[in-house]
């Protein structure tokens, strides 16, 4: 008699990860996004584990919890995953000030991004070799 069950916001053969407060531009994390869109996972972990920018680290981690849902949650095949969307989008802005010269002040400002990663289940290909 409790409350129904929530439709899923992705498809059956797909599983979702969110980090919701990223510390850093969604520009920065867009870049890192775009190097992994489209790709296996197994491709994606690696490029994210040798990439040199900063955000890759927290892409990494959001990625590894969607193989994780995927695999746990939803039963889905871990070797034949690849990433159907990453998309990136800002969240909240911490406010700081820096004090200055002549009883000035100056207004920093420290940006946190939402990563939304998609891994779906594809068929595999018998023409491989």
């Amino acid at each position: 008699m409790g409350k129904e069950k929530s439709p899923r916001r992705v498809a059956d053969n797909e599983a979702l990860s969110v980090g919701t407060q990223i510390r850093g531009s969604a520009q920065k994390l867009g870049l890192v996004a775009a190097l992994i869109r489209g790709r296996p996972v197994e491709e994606a972990l690696n490029i994210l584990s040798f990439s040199t920018k900063g955000m890759a680290v927290e892409a990494r981690k959001v990625l590894a919890s969607a193989i994780a849902n995927a695999e746990n949650n939803h039963s889905l095949d871990v070797d034949a995953l690849i990433v159907a969307e990453a998309s990136v989008g800002k969240s909240i802005t911490m406010k700081r000030f820096h004090t200055r010269g002549r009883g000035k002040s100056t207004q920093i400002l420290k940006p946190f991004s939402r990563l939304r990663i998609v891994v779906r289940q594809v068929a595999e290909e018998a023409g491989e070799a």
